[in-house]
């Protein structure tokens, strides 16, 4: 009898062993963990110091932007929060910009270094030849498209520190020989502070003027081959207080101290300076507490901006004062940190100029308000209002953070 061939049941399919998926999850959550920690692996102290006091700053302007834009705020029927809102719009923009930035290789913004100063001297142009051009305070330094008005001369600045670092690396070689120095410096980049200059902004072309020479002095350009340009700087600016009445009445009031009259009629031109010096003086040592100004209920004008730390003064006192300038000092202290430990000349130079933007600016700012300069219509750095200039530093910061990102992974991409 022919055996019957025995057919095979089919086995039902084998159940996964209890540790296998564990086991599968484990390993995904460290692959996470992994990519989370390329994304944000530790960075070098430099990087963390620069972008710590960064990010203070920001939060500090953020509450004094609120307090003492509050009532200008309302008045212009905006609500109590419309400038904290304002500014708060574009720090949320910029920090992001920042971080974005501070990814980017060298070789990124050697590439971008001239179409960027390119368009943001067409765009200033628009200021100055066409209708486009908006003036505030006898400044024409306002491109107003759309009913959105902005400062193309805050692009120009960011542009600039960048374009100056490649360029004077291109020359580290020349350095000696003045037409491969003043020629695209002063040539090109004179030529951007030239087109500010028509729009009668003197605080602006300072600044702009400071940050030039800032690298070259940095990029190590000897200071005789300099005092020429210093001169002719220097003549350029009186040319341009002079042929503003405005300027020339608020420069001629500081000189001849006619602002420290404590009784009669305050002329136009002392109102804001001496407005100043009193909230200052109101908040003594301990300051009347946040929100307690009585400067910004329209007795100071430009509270927000220009004077804003004229409000600090009044609300948080002398200590308060105090704290903002040991903030800055740490940010330049972390430039200066960076610069020291730059391997790439365009990234010490580009440093450099930031350095001086940012800490010459704060301290013309400051030195307004206490008294030591005439009116010159220059905000505080990441503390004032203002969107441009926000927008434009936070990305100046992210090119410094970069930096040292590149100097702590060792990379050295040209």
């Amino acid at each position: 009898m022919a055996a019957i061939p025995r057919t095979r049941a089919p086995r039902p399919a084998e159940a996964t062993p209890p540790s296998a998926e564990p086991h599968s999850i484990h390993a995904m959550g460290a692959s996470a963990r992994i990519s989370l920690g390329r994304v944000f692996r530790a960075e070098s102290a430099n990087y963390f110091l620069l972008l710590g006091t960064t990010m203070f700053l920001v939060a500090f302007g953020l509450v004094m932007v609120l307090s003492s834009s509050s009532v200008d705020s309302y008045l212009a029927d905006a609500g109590f929060f419309g400038g904290l809102i304002r500014q708060g719009g574009f720090a949320l923009i910029g920090v992001p910009l920042m971080l974005v930035a501070s990814r980017l290789p060298i070789r990124f913004w050697k590439r971008v270094a001239w179409p960027a100063l390119l368009g943001a001297s067409f765009l200033q142009g628009l200021v100055v030849f066409t209708p486009l051009g908006y003036t505030i305070a006898g400044n024409t330094n306002w491109l107003s498209i759309g009913g959105v008005q902005f400062q193309p001369s805050e692009g120009i600045k960011m542009a600039l520190v960048v374009w100056l670092g490649m360029i004077l690396e291109q020359k580290k070689d020349h350095l000696d020989d003045w037409r491969h120095v003043f020629i695209p410096v002063f040539g090109v980049g004179g030529g951007a502070v030239l087109l500010v200059m028509i729009g009668g902004d003197l605080g602006t072309v300072m600044i702009m003027a400071a940050i030039l020479f800032g690298a070259l002095f940095f990029a190590g350009v000897r200071l005789r081959l300099l005092a020429i340009p210093l001169v002719v700087g220097a003549a350029g600016a009186v040319v341009l207080a002079l042929t503003s009445s405005n300027r020339l009445t608020r420069i001629m009031s500081f000189v001849n101290e006619g602002c420290d009259q404590l009784s009669g009629p305050i002329s136009a031109s002392c109102w804001q300076p001496l407005h100043g010096t009193w909230a200052l003086a109101n908040g003594g040592i301990l300051g009347v507490g946040l929100g307690n100004s009585k400067a910004k209920w329209s007795w100071l004008p430009a509270a927000d901006n220009d004077y804003i730390f004229a409000i600090v003064g009044e609300e948080l006192g002398l200590i308060g004062a105090v704290v903002v300038l040991c903030m800055f000092i740490l940010l330049a202290f972390a430039f200066l940190r960076i610069m020291r430990s730059s391997t790439s000349v365009m990234s010490r130079i580009t440093t450099a100029s930031v350095l001086v933007w940012v800490i010459g600016q704060a301290f013309v700012n400051i030195g307004v308000v206490l008294g030591v300069f005439p009116v010159l219509g220059v905000p505080l750095p990441l503390i004032s209002a203002g969107g441009t200039a926000l927008l434009t530093t936070l990305v100046a910061i992210g090119v410094v953070l970069s930096f040292a990102r590149g100097q702590h992974s060792g990379s050295t991409a040209p």
